[in-house]
Formats: C-alpha cells, sequence, structure tokens
C-alpha cells in the first residue's frame, strides 16, 4: 500500500498527481533568470504552467468538478490575482516580498499574463478532458 495521500486519491486522478510533481520543478525552473528567452520564459511560460498546475490541483482535490467549473475557477481566481497586483497595501507588499507569496500573487499588473492564463488553462482543459476520455466516462466532462 502507498502513502496515504495517495490512497485517498482516485485511482483516476493519479495521472493528473504525476503531472504536478513534474509541474512543480518545471515553474520554479521558469524563475531561473538564465539562457536565452529568459525573460520570456520567466513571465509567459511561468504564467502558462501555473495555470496548468492550478487546474491539476483543483481536479485531483475536487475529482467531482468538471473540466469547464476547474478550468473557469483557476481562469477567474487568478485573474482576480492579476488585478489585485494594481493594489499595494502594506499587508499584501509583505506577502509579495516572500519568495512564496512572489510566486502565488505575483509583483506587478501585466495586461499580457491574461493570454498566458488563458493558454494554461486550455491546456489544462485538454489534458484533463483527455484523462477524463481515457478513464471511459466522457459523460464526466458536463457535470
Amino acid at each position: 500500500m502507498g502513502p496515504p495521500i495517495l490512497a485517498s486519491l482516485p485511482r483516476k486522478r493519479l495521472p493528473t498527481l504525476c503531472l504536478l510533481l513534474i509541474l512543480i520543478p518545471l515553474g520554479l525552473a521558469t524563475k531561473l533568470p538564465i539562457g536565452f528567452g529568459a525573460s520570456w520564459v520567466n513571465n509567459h511560460l511561468g504564467g502558462v504552467i501555473y495555470e496548468v498546475f492550478w487546474c491539476g490541483l483543483l481536479a485531483v482535490l475536487s475529482p467531482k468538478l468538471s473540466t469547464p467549473k476547474i478550468v473557469l475557477t483557476v481562469f477567474l481566481i487568478t485573474c482576480f490575482l492579476e488585478v489585485m497586483q494594481v493594489w499595494a497595501p502594506p499587508f499584501l507588499m509583505a506577502i509579495r516580498s516572500t519568495y512564496p507569496g512572489h510566486l502565488v500573487l505575483g509583483s506587478s499588473f501585466d495586461p499580457f499574463d491574461f493570454i498566458d492564463y488563458a493558454l494554461g488553462c486550455s491546456l489544462a482543459g485538454i489534458w484533463l478532458n483527455g484523462q477524463t476520455r481515457i478513464q471511459g466516462s466522457p459523460s464526466s466532462l458536463l457535470t
């Protein structure tokens, strides 16, 4: 028997959990300012990975949610967080000044991030729909 977290998850969510375990170091690597295109990787590819990660995590934690609900929820929340970056009260600035706070909440508003979020959510939707079809229950896409 595996670790308790794996035992409590529906078996059909294990591929998505494995994807999350790959996305964590990949997403963190996009924050390393090295190599050709580092700015694009850091600012845009990181945003796409961020969205795929949050959609996957929500899918694992709430397996009864449909793919459209997952994607829309993550997109709306992350767009809200992006808009919140124009607000700079001291308590939020203190959170954003930490590495985890910067990773989750961001530090500066960029309207182009909405494109990255849409792309990331689209890719996550494709992944989650594919996983649903592989599992043999396409009707759950609408619930």
